[in-house]
């Protein structure tokens, strides 16, 4: 470094003004190079803190289930008894009952968020994999109130995909329309082939997303729901960008809310 700088400087004798050129685009250069090791080196922390993140969340799961067991057990000694002082424990032990199951519910979320994925992508038919997940899911729409209808094309629509997973990011999607449609109403599962890609779109009729909430649908931890964990669009994005895929969100207060879908096509380069 120092004979690097002796360089500059008998540049600097021999021509002043491209000199100071040379030795100010070279400090620039030098302090870019110092920004972006400090932007690595914090990188590197934050990959860090989510291995320890992941790792501590394991490490809840398994007292968290032996806790579990045991207030269901506990529940069922209590329930054998009819008198009102027993049947007030129980529905205080079922209390803590539902808080463990939805604390189990965070963590399984996180760690479905946060860990690795491994696509194990095969060519599929768009319309085989959303008409599967349309008939498993009507049961618990109709519970709902709400209408499963899937609009699907004559031609197969044909993507990499891993089905797993995208059957995973589709039902957050799903999941997340009848929760919010609280009155009923109607959901709708289309697929369709464009130049850009296989495009699923998954449109409800419920209340719709004010404007100032549209930018913060896909934070980690954001939910409008009492029970959300606000990780399930996170996840439902992260996989379709781990496809190669994209996706986007239309909504309209009072209207509905569309999710836009578009995978790369079997043969396809993802750009």
């Amino acid at each position: 470094m120092e004979n690097w700088w002796l360089l500059l400087a008998g540049a600097a004798i021999a021509a002043p003004a491209g000199a100071l050129a040379v030795a100010w685009a070279t400090r620039r250069a030098w302090r870019d190079m110092r920004r972006l090791g400090a932007r690595s080196r914090g990188q590197d922390h934050l990959v860090e803190l989510g291995r320890l993140a992941g790792g501590l969340a394991h490490e809840i799961k398994n007292p968290l289930s032996t806790i579990n067991l045991n207030l269901r057990l506990l529940s069922e000694d209590i329930a054998r008894f009819g008198d009102e002082q027993h049947q007030r424990l129980l529905r205080r032990l079922q209390g803590v009952q539902e808080e463990s199951r939805r604390l189990k519910t965070i963590l399984d979320d996180f760690l479905r968020y946060a860990g690795k994925y491994e696509l194990t992508p095969t060519s599929l038919d768009l319309r085989r994999i959303v008409g599967e997940l349309c008939d498993f899911f009507t049961p618990q729409a109709q519970d709902a109130h709400v209408v499963l209808r899937s609009c699907l094309p004559d031609k197969p629509v044909i993507c990499r995909i891993d089905e797993n997973l995208f059957k995973q990011a589709l039902l957050n999607l799903m999941i997340n329309a009848v929760q919010a449609m609280t009155n009923g109403g109607e959901l709708i599962i289309s697929v369709s082939a464009r130049h850009d890609g296989g495009v699923v779109e998954v449109i409800d009729t419920g209340p719709g997303i004010p404007a100032d909430q549209l930018g913060r649908v896909f934070d980690v931890y954001y939910s409008t729901k009492k029970h959300g964990t606000g990780l399930g669009l996170p996840t439902t994005r992260r996989i379709v960008h781990e496809h190669g895929g994209t996706i986007r969100m239309d909504s309209e207060v009072g209207k509905g809310t569309r999710f836009v879908i578009t995978m790369p096509l079997a043969g396809a380069v993802a750009g």
